[in-house]
């Protein structure tokens, strides 16, 4: 097949940021396709000339189109962003020879240059979710006028009755699709483990210990590894961090990454008297670099808003710490949860009191029966359900789906999906 990848934020392992795109894209070449990836240079500048670059990554040519973007953008900023890329991204998808477009959101405006290409080029469309639109803007605020409220909405239907198929990134999320257009065929492929990059989490991590004073002594340590956004609420890490310097003074707290939050984390961190003694923040690294920080770890954490939009998310960093073998904690329901619950590999706390959340993980981390029993069941999860090659496989067979016409209205999802 010839497939154009339509996905803004494109990343590369030597990029901070999460890489699905770029797995999938590299087995697809492996399997003899041929990838053309359009996305943006996030970090060029607004002036930036010529509009456009290009690159092989992995075999795949990356069409680079320089469009700034940053968590910390307003949002009027972000739609700016958004409009721009969706105009110059519809020039050049629909100039690449094709059988078949893959748009993967956020942002839904992606779904503009992969109508737009697909219908000049008379080809199937297959559209990724990665959040439940609108609701989670709308939920979150972002979207308060009744004006941008019917936008949105018109959209987003839009987008799903001109897909062939639609994949979704988690139950929840293929729920809300199939709960507003029943006649969309979806398949649940959620986020994946990079077995091979997080081999040598083990040893990776142990190195990282060795150097780092604040680890020293066998410190247990918790990692929040993602963005510092409104979303993310990562001020309940603070919270909690100062519950455990209490009750756990040897309990270490690291936040890696960057965000428009980040600056009043760190302040609030400093006003209760935590920051540098037992909460640390540190830069975004680039995703090859990621294995030392699980691998460190006692216990990685996922945090969201307590907004019931936000459950189905399927964020990358708990599979990133699968593959690493180490144990997750959200604080929020949902088939995360459902998930963590049911085999062992981590725990669910309390989305409204991050001092209950301290006395829980504490009591974790401190008990090393319990941390070894998660963090079998997390390596389990890994190789059985999360596997990056065994999602391969149900991605390819969407494309193919899509260009053949055949079995297009099966609904794929993995027994844990299936079950929550």
């Amino acid at each position: 097949m010839r497939i154009v990848y339509l996905h803004q934020y494109f990343r590369t392992p030597a990029m901070s940021g999460g890489t699905r795109s770029f797995e999938f894209a590299r087995r697809l070449v492996a399997r003899g396709h041929e990838v053309h990836v359009v996305t943006s240079d996030t970090e060029a500048r607004p002036d930036a000339a010529p509009t456009w670059r290009t690159s092989v990554e992995a075999g795949a040519l990356v069409h680079w189109a320089a469009v700034p973007y940053h968590n910390a953008m307003s949002y009027r900023d972000r739609l700016g962003a958004f409009g721009r890329f969706a105009r110059l991204a519809a020039r050049r998808a629909a100039s690449l020879d094709q059988d078949v477009v893959f748009a993967t959101s956020t942002p839904l405006t992606i779904a503009l240059p992969a109508v737009f290409s697909a219908r000049r080029r008379r080809v199937p469309m297959v559209l990724e979710v990665r959040d439940l639109w609108p609701e989670v803007p709308i939920a979150l605020g972002a979207l308060r006028s009744p004006l941008s409220r019917w936008a949105a909405r018109t959209l987003a239907g839009w987008a799903y009755r001109n897909a062939t198929e639609v994949v979704a990134l988690s139950p929840g999320m293929a729920e809300g699709v199939r709960a507003r257009y029943p006649d969309v065929p979806v398949t649940v492929i959620p986020n994946g483990c990079d077995g091979e990059l997080f081999a040598g989490a083990d040893a990776a991590g142990k190195s990282l210990r060795d150097r780092t004073a604040w680890l020293r002594g066998g410190r247990p340590l918790i990692l929040y590894a993602g963005t510092i956004g409104f979303v993310n609420d990562v001020g309940y890490l603070v919270r909690m961090a100062e519950s455990l310097s209490h009750s756990h003074p040897e309990v270490r707290l690291a936040v890696v990454g960057r965000g428009a939050e980040a600056a009043a984390v760190r302040e609030q961190a400093r006003a209760c008297g935590v920051l540098d003694l037992t909460f640390f923040m540190l830069d975004q690294v680039p995703k090859a670099e990621i294995a030392a920080l699980f691998g460190a770890c006692d216990l990685a954490i996922s945090t969201v808003r307590d907004e019931p939009a936000l459950h189905a998310n399927s964020a990358n960093k708990v599979f990133d710490a699968f593959a690493a073998g180490r144990p997750v904690a959200v604080n929020h329901e949902g088939w995360i949860a459902d998930m963590l619950r049911s085999s062992g590999a981590g725990l669910v706390l309390p989305a409204g009191d991050p001092a209950s959340a301290a006395a829980l993980v504490g009591a974790f981390v401190t008990d090393p029966n319990r941390t070894a029993e998660a963090r079998a069941a997390a390596r389990a999860l890994a190789a059985t359900e999360f596997d990056r090659d065994l999602l391969f496989e149900r991605f390819e067979g969407a494309l193919l789906r899509a260009v053949t016409g055949t079995d297009r209205h099966r609904t794929v999802g993995t027994r844990i999906s299936q079950s929550s």
